[in-house]
C-alpha cells in the first residue's frame, strides 16, 4: 500500500512539473511564435524578468483571443514592464555596454507598443475600449461615445456599471449608488469588485447617511478591504451599542447575499434598499 502511495505521489509531482514546464517555458514559446517579437524585449536580461514573462505569455493569449479586454490588459502589462525598464536603464552594468543599449532599445519598444495598442483600441466601439480611452488616455470623444451608451444593454454588465458610476461620483450621488449596487447585482457572486464597497461607504458618508455608510464599511471589512479596523469604525460613527448590533446583522446579510450571488439592493430586509 505504501509503495502505491509513493507511486501516485511521484506521478502527481511529475504531472504538475511537466504541466508547469509546458506552460511557462518562455524561451520555447518565443522560438515557436516569432510574432511575439520577444527579441525586442531584451529576453536574456536578468532585470525585469517577471513583468517581461507576464507580457510575453499574455501576448500569446492576445494572439489566440484578440478581444478588447485582452488588448487592454496587454496595455497594462506593457506599462508595468516599461516602469521596470525605466529603473533598469539607470543601472550601470559592469563592462556591458551592449546590455545597457539593449535595455534602452527595449524601453523604446514599449513606448511604441503603448502607441500601437492605443491606436488599435481607437478602432473599436466596444464600451470597454471607449472607457479605457476616456479614463486612461483622456479621449473626450471616447467619453461622449461611452456615455451615449447609458441605458443600453452594452453597459449592463458588472464592469461597465461600475465604470459608469465613476463618471457620476462627483455629479449625482443617487445615481452613483444605484449604479454601484447594479454592478454588484450583475456580479452574481463572481469576481466581486471590492472597490464598489469602498465607493458605497464613501458616497453614503458624504451625503450623511451614516448607517448605510457603516454597513458598507463593515461589508468591506468582511472582504478584507482596508478601510478601517472594527475599533476605528466604532470610533468614527459613534452609534449606540444596539445600533451597531443591528447594523452588523444587516452587513452580515449583505455579505451572505453577495457570496451566494443573490444580492439585490431591494430585497434585503431591515434597511429597505441601499
Amino acid at each position: 500500500m505504501n509503495s502505491i502511495k509513493i507511486i501516485l505521489v511521484s506521478a502527481s509531482v511529475l504531472a504538475l512539473s511537466g504541466c508547469f514546464e509546458n506552460t511557462r517555458n518562455t524561451e520555447q514559446l518565443c522560438n515557436k511564435n516569432p510574432g511575439l517579437r520577444c527579441e525586442l524585449l531584451n529576453i536574456n536580461d536578468g532585470q525585469c524578468r517577471i513583468p517581461r514573462t507576464d507580457l510575453i505569455w499574455h501576448r500569446h493569449e492576445v494572439q489566440k483571443q484578440p478581444t478588447d479586454k485582452n488588448i487592454i490588459k496587454e496595455f497594462g502589462l506593457v506599462s508595468e514592464y516599461r516602469k521596470c525598464l525605466e529603473l533598469a536603464a539607470q543601472i550601470q552594468p559592469i563592462d556591458q555596454t551592449d546590455l545597457k543599449q539593449r535595455r534602452f532599445s527595449a524601453l523604446m519598444h514599449t513606448g511604441e507598443e503603448l502607441d500601437r495598442i492605443t491606436g488599435q483600441l481607437r478602432q473599436s466601439t466596444s464600451p470597454e475600449a471607449l472607457y479605457f480611452l476616456w479614463s486612461q488616455i483622456g479621449d473626450e470623444r471616447a467619453r461622449q461615445a461611452f456615455l451615449r451608451m447609458e441605458g443600453k444593454p452594452q453597459l449592463d454588465t458588472a464592469e461597465m456599471q461600475y465604470a459608469l458610476a465613476t463618471f457620476y461620483t462627483s455629479r449625482d450621488e443617487g445615481k452613483t449608488i444605484k449604479l454601484l449596487n447594479r454592478s454588484l447585482e450583475l456580479s452574481n457572486g463572481k469576481n466581486l469588485n471590492t472597490e464598489v464597497f469602498k465607493s458605497l461607504a464613501s458616497t453614503y458618508y458624504q451625503i450623511n447617511m451614516k448607517e448605510k455608510a457603516y454597513i458598507w464599511a463593515k461589508v468591506a471589512f468582511e472582504f478584507d478591504v482596508p478601510i478601517a479596523s472594527e475599533a476605528e469604525l466604532h470610533l468614527l460613527y459613534g452609534f449606540s451599542k444596539e445600533t451597531y448590533s443591528e447594523l452588523d446583522d444587516v452587513a452580515d446579510d449583505v455579505v451572505s447575499a453577495l457570496k451566494s450571488g443573490e444580492f439585490n439592493r431591494n430585497s434585503l430586509k431591515a434597511y429597505g434598499s441601499i
